[in-house]
C-alpha cells in the first residue's frame, strides 16, 4: 500500500528503518490511510495505530519495551 501524503515523510524513512532495526519484535505496516505497529512480546501483541508514521514513530519511542 502507499503511505498517505504527509509533511516531513520522506524524513521519517530513515527514522523508521533505524526503529525497525533496533526493535526486531516491532513492525511497522502501512494500511489504507493509516500506520500500525505491531510489538510482539512473550504470550501477546500490542497494536499501535496513528494516521501518520510520525506520531507513530513519536509514541513507539516513548514506550518501553525491550528490543529482541
Amino acid at each position: 500500500m502507499r503511505p498517505r501524503p504527509e509533511p516531513g515523510y520522506v524524513d521519517q524513512v530513515a527514522r523508521r528503518e533505524d526503529y525497525e532495526a533496533g526493535h526486531p519484535n516491532v513492525q511497522i505496516r502501512c494500511h489504507d490511510g493509516y500506520w500500525q505497529a505491531i510489538i510482539r512480546e512473550d504470550a501477546a501483541e500490542t497494536v499501535i495505530t496513528r494516521f501518520e508514521l510520525r506520531a507513530l514513530l513519536d509514541k513507539l519511542e516513548t514506550l518501553s519495551h525491550p528490543a529482541g
